[in-house]
């Protein structure tokens, strides 16, 4: 005779905490980290960021800030694992879904969102590279593009060598320094030219003081196993979608456009393609998972290659 509901519930349950992304991770030395500094926690996706942010504070004090530039839309809470109801109220948290899907938010508001808080011992955490990158090395000021050089740029990438065009269109010294082959990169810069007659380069050659400066922060990016992150990525989203991923996505069908900021949240175009009946949900997972990993795979190569003085921090099971 088989096992009683009863005892499947508790079998189910006792899985579900063995293989919770939490229990993968022991519990963490916190004897190396200066309580005395700001704290800045790098990392990627899925590779327990948040949790050390949450045990820090807890032992030491601080507020925890987000540095993730897609835990900050306030229509997305599950789909990019921003903190729970009750982690907030266990520590205190700033820039968590505090922008309005409708509006426009760059790595210049942010840090000036961050700016005002610097009066209290940090912790800033997230995966977004570059709001780390120019909170610790500084912003160039670059003047807004006006609309209409926008929509010029629109139109010239969508043509067939448009962004052939665009690159040759660039300064030297900008096409040098930008990755020609990513057309959002090729177009910012390009804009730039086209309305200030000036290169991009020459702008960010003027970039004043961080606003955090070397020997006020102590610098961490966390490590992994690429295969152990592999698994807790498929494993969160798993969860994700357990705890409200899909109605998450539901509830903002009816404002679905691709083009927009918000609606650059991992996983989120293909449960819209999903919720259109375009894939099977399935598919949508397994897809979702694969732009995750490609997702976490880009996030570690700008930390390679934009931080190396950080302290690598290793993360998994056996740490």
């Amino acid at each position: 005779m088989g096992p009683s509901l009863s005892s499947r519930r508790k079998m189910s349950q006792k899985t579900r905490t063995i293989n919770s992304p939490e229990r993968q991770m022991r519990p963490t030395d916190l004897s190396r980290i200066d309580s005395t500094r700001h704290l800045l926690i790098a990392g990627p996706t899925a590779s327990g960021k948040s949790s050390l942010a949450m045990a820090v504070a807890q032992a030491q004090g601080g507020l925890i800030v987000n540095a993730d530039a897609l835990q900050i839309w306030s229509c997305w809470r599950v789909l990019t694992a921003r903190p729970s109801p009750q982690d907030e109220a266990a520590a205190p948290h700033r820039l968590y879904g505090h922008v309005h899907r409708g509006a426009s938010y760059s790595v210049g508001d942010w840090l000036r969102d961050v700016e005002p808080l610097l009066n209290q011992r940090l912790i800033i955490v997230g995966g977004t590279g570059l709001y780390l990158t120019a909170l610790t090395r500084g912003l160039a000021y670059v003047p807004p593009v006006p609309p209409e050089f926008r929509a010029e740029g629109d139109t010239l990438l969508a043509q067939e060598d448009g962004l052939a065009r665009m690159v040759a269109d660039l300064d030297a010294r900008t096409r040098d320094r930008i990755d020609i082959r990513n057309p959002a990169r090729v177009q910012r810069a390009w804009e730039v030219l086209r309305a200030t007659g000036r290169g991009l380069s020459e702008w960010q050659d003027d970039t004043p003081p961080p606003l955090i400066a070397p020997q006020h922060s102590q610098n961490l990016v966390l490590t992994a196993d690429r295969d152990w992150l592999a698994d807790r990525i498929a494993l969160r989203f798993n969860q994700m979608m357990a705890t409200g991923a899909l109605e998450e996505a539901r509830q903002l069908q009816p404002h679905w456009d691709p083009g927009q900021q918000w609606a650059r949240a991992i996983g989120a175009p293909e449960l819209m393609a999903f919720l259109a009946g375009d894939m099977d949900l399935q598919t949508a997972t397994e897809r979702a998972v694969i732009a995750t990993r490609q997702y976490a795979k880009s996030q570690r190569i700008w930390f390679r290659g934009r931080m190396r003085d950080w302290t690598n921090w290793p993360v998994g099971p056996d740490q």
